[in-house]
């Protein structure tokens, strides 16, 4: 720690605390990428996320905290105070509409890193010339981006940022202007030239599909703050925000724990297989909610009345949402719902197995 209780940068990789200010909106984002490691940012509109990207490229001054690379201080407003420019960064940034130079044809483009690192002419188109047959587009070298598909385009773009050998890599957005297909394939691309990255690469997406087949840690942004981090199997199974729970599919509760019990601000209680005590969540998928037009008999320990507020169609099958005492989502056959009769305000009956709900420490 220094004199003003801050972590020391750790000497490889990037160590940041990134505080920024804009109205009533403050990021306040802690930050550690390891060499070979990507880590992305995933969080709603909104959250902070390209704020903070921006904020380590220096495109976004800091209020307070800390940006260091390989142990070198980037920015740094207070304590001395340190800036070092953008250009002057060793940073390789992939934007979402890519910012390709439009008069300048692909390998120029690539090129212009290089020529900046102080690159002749012929070397750089030489260096350029290799990366874009890395990414599959040794032939397009000649074409301007306004000649380029959306996927040939972003390709450019991420050559352009790893043939300047950047120490850090960013990324915002990369895959997000891309038809179906083309993200499909451009993902698979990028997901290889990550896996080979030397340095720490930051990927910014709200699509948890990139994030887990892109990045080997997740670091969920909400109004500004981390409020979950670990990898991408810890944190879909056990998610701590709503955010989360639904882009992952799941019910998601909060309430006080008691042995195999968990009581619901609503004061609904919830059984488990699990015994916890204290502050805790409860998740269960709408797969494990099944519905009944009485209250059903058997083995569902926890079951609940409910109203039927929405259904729409959910893949093959049908998704419920439910009102009551226990909020929930719930997923059904189409022959199940029409044998049910559901619509908008149907009371019906809820029923979960305790083997069913997942429940972890808050």
């Amino acid at each position: 720690m220094d004199d003003r209780g801050m972590s020391a940068p750790i000497a490889h990789g990037l160590d940041a605390h990134l505080v920024v200010d804009r109205g009533a909106f403050r990021l306040d984002l802690r930050l550690q990428v390891a060499p070979g490691e990507t880590v992305a940012l995933l969080g709603p509109n909104g959250a902070g996320k390209t704020t903070a990207l921006r904020a380590l490229a220096g495109l976004e001054d800091l209020t307070d905290g800390h940006i260091a690379l390989d142990g070198a201080v980037l920015d740094r407003p207070r304590g001395g105070g340190r800036w070092v420019p953008p250009e002057h960064r060793r940073i390789g940034v992939v934007f979402q509409d890519y910012l390709l130079f439009p008069h300048l044809s692909a390998v120029d483009n690539v090129a212009f890193g290089p020529r900046r690192r102080g690159l002749g002419r012929a070397e750089a188109r030489a260096l350029a010339a290799d990366w874009l047959g890395r990414v599959g587009l040794g032939d397009f070298g000649k074409r301007r981006p306004g000649q380029l598909s959306g996927g040939q385009a972003q390709r450019v773009a991420l050559a352009r940022a790893l043939a300047a050998e950047p120490a850090l890599l960013l990324l915002d957005e990369p895959l997000a202007a891309l038809d179906a297909r083309t993200r499909l394939d451009t993902r698979v691309e990028l997901h290889r030239h990550l896996a080979g990255l030397a340095g720490p690469a930051v990927l910014v997406t709200h699509d948890p599909v990139d994030a887990l087949m892109l990045a080997d840690r997740l670091v969920v942004v909400e109004e500004g703050r981390a409020v979950q981090e670990g990898d991408g199997e810890s944190v879909t199974a056990r998610p701590r925000t709503d955010y989360i729970a639904r882009l992952v599919g799941l019910n998601l509760y909060r309430g006080t724990a008691s042995g195999r019990t968990v009581r619901l601000a609503s004061g609904a209680v919830l059984a488990t297989s699990e015994a916890l005590e204290g502050d805790s969540f409860a998740a269960f998928p709408p797969s494990a909610v099944a519905l009944f037009r009485s209250e059903p008999d058997g083995s569902p320990r926890n079951t609940w009345r409910a109203v039927v507020a929405g259904v729409h169609r959910h893949g093959d099958h049908l998704r419920v949402r439910l009102d009551g005492p226990i909020r929930a989502a719930a997923d059904v056959t189409p022959a199940a719902a029409a044998q049910l009769g559901l619509e908008p305000g149907q009371e019906v009956w809820a029923a979960v197995k305790a083997a069913e709900i997942r429940a972890y420490p808050a």
